[in-house]
C-alpha cells in the first residue's frame, strides 16, 4: 500500500517537474540568440566603419606644375625711352657677368653729343655769374665815361654818314639835270636838222616831178632825212636812260639815307639805355641777373640728366642671362641685355583654382626636375591674387591645357637657390605639404 502510494505520487510529480524546466530551456535558447545577433550586428557595423574609413584617402599635399625664375623676374634692360634709336657704342659686360646695383652695363652713341651739351651749359653758368657779379659790383665812373664817348662817337659818325649820303643825293641830283639838259639839247640840235632835212626833202621831190633832178638824188636827200630822224629817236631813247638810271641811283641813296638815319637812332638809343643801366645799381637789375644763373645751372642739370641717360646701369644685382645688342647695333626691340637676380630664386606654381584654398603661406614646397639632381626646397611666400589661364603644360597630351590656376610663389632656400641659379624658366614639380 505504501509502495503503491509513492508510485502514484511520483507519476503525478513528474510532468508538472518538466514544464518549466522547458521553459527556462527557451528562454535560455532566446536570449543567446539574441545576443548572438547583436555582438554580430555590432561587428558588421564596426567592420563597414572600417571599410568606410579606409576609402576615405586623406590629402596631405598639393601637386603642381610650375617654373623656375630669379627674384624679381628676368628684367630687359634697354635704352631709355627719351633716346629714339640709339647706338651702343660700347658694351661692358658679357653672358654670365654677375653685376651690381648701379654698374655700368652700355655706353650709348648719345654720349659726346650729350657731353658737349653739358660742357656748353656749364660755360653759360660761368657767363651768368659773371655777369652777376658785374651787377652787384655797380658800373665804374671810367665805363660811364667810356659809354658817354661810346655815344658821342656813335653820334659823330651818324652826323657823319648823313652828310656823306645827303652830298651824295645832291651830286646825283646835279648830274641828272646836267645830263638831262644836255641830252635835251641833243635832240633839239636833232630836231633841226630834221626840219631842214625834211624841207630839202620836199623841194627835191617838187623838182623831181618836174623832171629836173634824177631819182637816185632824191634818195639821198631822204636817206639824211630818215637818219635824223633815227637820231632824234636815239637820243629820246638815251635822254629816258639817263633819268631812270639817275632816278634809281636817286632812290638808293635816300634809302640809304634813311637806313644810315634809323640805324643811327637805334644805336644811341641802345646806349644812351645802356648808359643809364650800367649808371645804377638797381635791385631788380640783380635779381634778373639771379635769374639768369639760376636758368644756366637748371640747364646744367637738364644736361647732366640727358648725360646720365647715354650711360645704361644696372636696375637691380644679378646675372647677365642674354645679349640682345651687340657694340655698332641699334638697340633692339628686346633691349640690350636680360639680368636677372639669381642669388635668390623662386619657383612660381600653378596651383588649380580647386585646390588653392589649401595652399597658405609658409607652408614647405617640394620642387623636383629631372635636369636638376635631388629635390629643391622652398617656403610659400605669396599667393596671386588673380585667377588665369594655365601657362605652364604638361607634355601629356591628354591633359587639360586651358585649366584655371592661381600663381604661388615659392621662395628657395639657400642651398636650393644655388642649385637652380643656372635653370631660370625650368619646368618644376611643386608638391606643397599641407
Amino acid at each position: 500500500m505504501p509502495e503503491n502510494s509513492n508510485r502514484e505520487s511520483s507519476s503525478s510529480l513528474k510532468p508538472t517537474f518538466r514544464l518549466p524546466f522547458l521553459l527556462a530551456i527557451l528562454l535560455t535558447i532566446v536570449s543567446g540568440g539574441t545576443g548572438i545577433y547583436t555582438v554580430k550586428r555590432l561587428q558588421n557595423k564596426a567592420i563597414a566603419t572600417k571599410d568606410q574609413a579606409a576609402s576615405v584617402v586623406q590629402i596631405k599635399t598639393v601637386t603642381a606644375l610650375g617654373r623656375l625664375e630669379p627674384k624679381g623676374e628676368i628684367i630687359k634692360l634697354s635704352a631709355p625711352a627719351t633716346v629714339e634709336r640709339s647706338r651702343v657704342v660700347q658694351l661692358l659686360v658679357k653672358e654670365g657677368t654677375q653685376v651690381k646695383q648701379g654698374q655700368l652695363v652700355a655706353i650709348l652713341d648719345s654720349r659726346d653729343r650729350l657731353s658737349a651739351t653739358l660742357a656748353e651749359a656749364q660755360e653759360q653758368v660761368r657767363v651768368a655769374q659773371a655777369n652777376l657779379a658785374k651787377v652787384q659790383a655797380g658800373a665804374k665812373k671810367g665805363e660811364i665815361e667810356a659809354q658817354k664817348a661810346a655815344i658821342a662817337r656813335i653820334q659823330a659818325e651818324q652826323d657823319t654818314e648823313i652828310q656823306a649820303q645827303q652830298a651824295t643825293i645832291n651830286r646825283l641830283e646835279v648830274e641828272k639835270n646836267t645830263e638831262t639838259e644836255a641830252q635835251q639839247a641833243t635832240i633839239a640840235q636833232v630836231q633841226a636838222q630834221i626840219d631842214n632835212a625834211l624841207a630839202e626833202y620836199q623841194r627835191y621831190q617838187q623838182l623831181y616831178q618836174q623832171g629836173a633832178i634824177t631819182i637816185s638824188l632824191l634818195d639821198s636827200k631822204r636817206l639824211t632825212l630818215t637818219t635824223a630822224q633815227q637820231k632824234q629817236a636815239e637820243a629820246k631813247a638815251n635822254l629816258r636812260r639817263i633819268q631812270a638810271s639817275k632816278d634809281q641811283q636817286l632812290a638808293e641813296a635816300r634809302a640809304n639815307l634813311k637806313r644810315i638815319q634809323t640805324s643811327g637812332s637805334q644805336q644811341l638809343k641802345e646806349s644812351r639805355a645802356t648808359l643809364d643801366r650800367i649808371a645804377e645799381v638797381r635791385s631788380v637789375d640783380i635779381a634778373g641777373a639771379q635769374a639768369e644763373v639760376n636758368r644756366a645751372i637748371a640747364a646744367v642739370k637738364n644736361a647732366e640728366a640727358h648725360l646720365r641717360l647715354a650711360f645704361v646701369r644696372s636696375p637691380q644685382e644679378g646675372e647677365i642671362f642674354k645679349v640682345h645688342t651687340h657694340p655698332g647695333e641699334l638697340v633692339s626691340d628686346n633691349g640690350i641685355v636680360e639680368i636677372g637676380q639669381t642669388s635668390q630664386m623662386y619657383a612660381v606654381a600653378e596651383v588649380y583654382q580647386s585646390d588653392i584654398n589649401k595652399v597658405r603661406l609658409g607652408q614647405r614646397v617640394r620642387l623636383v626636375s629631372d635636369s636638376v639632381t635631388g629635390e629643391l626646397l622652398g617656403t610659400v611666400e605669396r599667393l596671386g591674387s588673380q585667377v588665369q589661364r594655365q601657362n605652364v603644360v604638361n607634355t601629356d597630351p591628354t591633359s587639360n591645357t586651358d585649366s584655371r590656376i592661381v600663381e604661388v610663389h615659392v621662395r628657395l632656400d639657400e642651398p636650393s637657390s644655388l642649385k637652380a641659379a643656372k635653370f631660370s624658366n625650368l619646368q618644376v614639380k611643386a608638391v606643397i605639404e599641407l
